[in-house]
């Protein structure tokens, strides 16, 4: 096999890198980001660093795209968990790049999973999609359990690309935005941001220094997992139905209110077997009041200048 690299040795890594984040834009994309490989090579585990699994990765590109509607907020929590998720179009943009770089500049590149490492167990996933973004400077770790917050889009969902072309890197944020003003504000009154207050797990901690910074954060991922997430435990739920000495009920168990659901999630192909919560993201100012942190905020100015022209016509 020939090295790539002599295949794209004149691009310019610049232009190309802009080329990209306007191509990631063109799809969807709200946010996109280089970050640095050598951080990322020096601060993920071994095993889970991306040369491990792209040995001649040049270059991690992460991209963020927007959470939920507007709309979608207002839902329950139980419709959430169908409605609320916008991650699919993250993978598909990060697909999109990856086979793009390879078409315009010649570099091979892979979409990275977010998928779980199946020699890690199911809470280890195969690469941090999260420490891809926080370097990448699109995304800031908040008081919420570490979900990555963005001072204009909010809650985005993140994915990231692998590839041999070598790009210039960003910077991670200078500033948090989590906790916002009014977050603070409650911190000062109650000891608890709205995430901390409004958890229904109450799995969520943290504290807030004299400058109105995260001082230290804590995330209970047991307790969380315990409400939101309670069908990753399939396994466990198809050996006690084994197990049990009258078939009956074993099978019983199996269609039970709250396990149909995951049955149903599957056929259905919902694209989830996990029920998500989404209680501490509803209660955030940053993930439903940024500046742009919904569709009707983003193209509000569309929406205006279309006015005023019928307007100056009329």
């Amino acid at each position: 096999m020939k090295n790539s690299s002599e295949n794209f040795a004149g691009v310019d890594p610049v232009i190309a890198k802009q080329t990209i984040v306007d191509f990631c834009k063109k799809r969807g994309a709200l946010a996109v980001g280089v970050p640095d490989l050598d951080t990322i090579e020096r601060i993920a585990p071994p095993g889970h660093r991306p040369t491990d699994l792209m040995p001649r990765v040049k270059s991690v590109i992460s991209l963020g795209v927007g959470g939920q509607t507007r709309g979608a907020w207002q839902l329950p929590a139980k419709a959430m968990a169908y409605s609320g998720s916008t991650e699919v179009r993250a993978y598909s943009a990060a697909y999109a790049c990856a086979f793009f770089i390879e078409q315009k500049f010649g570099a091979p590149s892979a979409y990275v999973p977010p998928d779980l490492d199946p020699e890690g167990g199911p809470r280890v996933p195969l690469q941090s999609l999260k420490l891809h973004a926080e370097l990448a400077g699109i995304g800031a770790r908040s008081f919420a359990g570490d979900i990555l917050l963005h001072p204009e889009f909010g809650f985005m969902y993140y994915a990231s690309v692998f590839t041999e072309l070598e790009l210039p890197a960003d910077q991670p944020m200078a500033d948090n935005p989590c906790p916002a003003p009014s977050c603070v504000s409650m911190y000062r009154s109650i000891g608890r941001t709205p995430c901390m207050k409004f958890c229904p797990a109450q799995c969520l901690e943290g504290e807030v220094d004299e400058q109105g910074r995260q001082k230290k954060s804590r995330y209970d991922m047991a307790l969380c997992a315990e409400l939101t997430q309670e069908y990753e435990t399939v396994p466990k739920m198809l050996a006690e139905a084994v197990r049990d000495e009258v078939r009956s009920r074993g099978a019983e168990g199996l269609l039970d209110p709250d396990r149909k659901m995951l049955w149903y999630k599957v056929s259905a192909g919902s694209g989830a077997w996990f029920a998500q919560c989404f209680e501490c993201m509803r209660v955030c100012p940053l993930a439903t009041q940024a500046p742009q942190a919904d569709v009707i905020s983003r193209t509000e100015p569309v929406r205006a200048a279309a006015i005023a022209s019928q307007t100056k016509k009329d």
